[in-house]
């Protein structure tokens, strides 16, 4: 039985519901912004390459795309070359006024982490390309540390691999001090790699993240989702990595799709005292939701975990 449980009204939103050409939707963050729930997802378009729709909810469940892509390859420079390949898999943290979103900027020199910003929802401004290649999965903490913004991302590497980082920036453009806090566990459902999800979400007993892990089989790789918990004054400093999955494909629209056997999430949100709302694109084709009691996912961390590395 899974710590998740699944709106019986998945999938939440699909290809059929954008109002242009795109052969999937999919990995989403999503904010809040005044009375409204904001879901910003990747598409495949009919060559392959991806984009970020906008869709828009009263409810967090029942979606409305806008009428024009959110973002697109860039086509002025910086960007404009290492956004070539497409733009995937965005983040949202709102910190100082503004809603800051992070990216996969793809090109012929590999993947890199991009930076935009927007406090309105209709226009974006991009910032900086935060990472030299190979790097994804990055998301901001909601809260500076001594004055500092804080990020957890998933290089490439073969020498600590596929883990997860955290690193340090006075300014959202330069980073450093950074270091591996958590690594993938032998023989375990996330044995092949992991990755930050959502970004953090805080708890009074920590900072709680919902991230992925790869599980590889004979009939290809299966992606779960797996909570950590991250000190509060240090998130350098995980507590408590829960031993189990809290989400795997099961549904017929997890497990089958563009690429079989996913459940990635990019965003997750506190939505009650104790109840947190997740949202996942499953197998790569449509977005799901769920919720789970922060309780019982801090239980897993403390009580039922394993050690970060």
């Amino acid at each position: 039985m899974s710590i998740i449980k699944r709106y019986p009204g998945n999938p939440i939103l699909t290809r059929e519901q954008v109002p242009y050409p795109v052969a999937t939707v999919h990995n989403a963050g999503v904010t809040r912004f005044n009375e409204e729930y904001i879901m910003l997802f990747r598409s495949h378009r009919m060559n392959g390459r991806s984009i970020l729709g906008l869709a828009r909810s009263s409810d967090g469940y029942r979606f409305t795309v806008d009428p024009e892509p959110f973002m697109v390859p860039a086509r002025e420079e910086p960007f404009a070359e290492y956004e070539e390949y497409g733009v995937e898999d965005p983040r949202i943290t709102f910190i100082d006024g503004e809603f800051l979103i992070t990216y996969s900027a793809y090109s012929r020199h590999g993947v890199r982490i991009g930076l935009a910003k927007t406090r309105d929802w209709k226009e974006v401004e991009r910032v900086s390309l935060i990472t030299q290649a190979d790097y994804r999965n990055t998301v901001i903490f909601p809260e500076k540390f001594n004055g500092l913004y804080a990020r957890l991302d998933r290089p490439h590497s073969e020498i600590s691999p596929w883990s997860l980082w955290i690193s340090y920036s006075p300014d959202l453009r330069y980073w450093g001090d950074s270091k591996v806090i958590m690594k993938p566990e032998k023989y375990h459902w996330d044995e092949m790699k992991i990755g930050p999800g959502a970004p953090p979400v805080k708890t009074d007993e920590g900072w709680l993240n919902i991230y992925h892990g790869v599980f590889p089989t004979m009939d290809g790789s299966v992606y779960r989702l797996g909570a950590a918990l991250h000190d509060l004054e240090d998130p350098s400093r995980v507590i408590g990595v829960g031993d189990d999955w809290i989400l795997q494909p099961e549904e017929p629209h997890e497990i089958t799709g563009y690429v079989h056997n996913v459940v990635f999430t990019c965003g997750a949100l506190k939505t009650g005292d104790d109840t947190i709302r997740v949202y996942w694109g499953g197998a790569d084709t449509v977005m799901c939701a769920g919720e789970a009691s922060i309780a019982e996912l801090l239980d897993l961390c403390l009580h039922r975990g394993r050690k970060p590395m």
